[in-house]
């Protein structure tokens, strides 16, 4: 019995520990939105060096996102605190970067209120029908991340403020920022139409399998 007991204990799966590299990478993610949001509100966002040092955390920072999920996938240390910190600390770290591009005159607020917006509603429908279901991430969301990542770099470098002959190019640049923005705005307000849709299926379905049969 006692060999039979050792056996059954040594086949079971070890559940993977909260202190490994992915979830350490996730809270540094975390730790990194203040000092974001400090190098680019510094002297109104006017500072050329303090707007680089910021595009350089919220590179890392969204770097950091990527590789986070690869390790855990791939050591198998994918644990329930790193799926509830990992969306936390990207929604920290873009909402610090809308905020704070907003602040400083480089976006505009209606983008800002409307994307975080959708975040609160995507949020209060998951914990609306969490008991009927879990809906998952949808390829949409993952371009919309990727759309939005790369926009909010674009604005965050201070392209406009580039001066002689390079003021052409970085108007460019910027200009090119806006369109990846626009593009971003529209994949979100579609996902988040998306996601009230499937929102409503999933808690309709849960209602339905409820109900006691006749």
């Amino acid at each position: 019995m006692a060999e039979d007991s050792a056996a059954g204990s040594a086949d079971r799966p070890v559940a993977a520990s909260n202190w490994n590299l992915p979830n350490t990478l996730t809270v540094l993610r975390i730790c990194l939105v203040p000092l974001l949001g400090w190098l680019l509100l510094w002297d109104d966002g006017r500072d050329d060096a303090f707007r680089l040092w910021a595009a350089l955390v919220f590179f890392l920072a969204i770097a950091t996102d990527r590789v986070d999920g690869d390790l855990a996938r791939r050591r198998g240390s994918v644990t329930d605190v790193g799926k509830m910190l990992d969306p936390i600390a990207d929604k920290a770290l873009t909402g610090m970067a809308f905020v704070g591009l907003s602040i400083i005159g480089e976006l505009w607020w209606w983008v800002t209120i409307l994307v975080l917006g959708r975040e609160a509603l995507i949020t209060t429908l998951r914990f609306w029908v969490i008991r009927f279901g879990v809906i998952p991430a949808s390829r949409g969301g993952k371009v919309k991340t990727m759309l939005q990542g790369t926009a909010l770099l674009g604005f965050i470098l201070p392209f406009r403020q580039l001066g002689g002959w390079l003021h052409p190019v970085g108007m460019g640049l910027w200009w090119a920022a806006v369109v990846v923005m626009a593009a971003a705005v529209a994949v979100t307000v579609a996902t988040g139409i998306d996601y009230v849709g499937r929102a409503l299926r999933v808690r309709r379905r849960g209602r339905r399998a409820q109900r006691p049969s006749a």
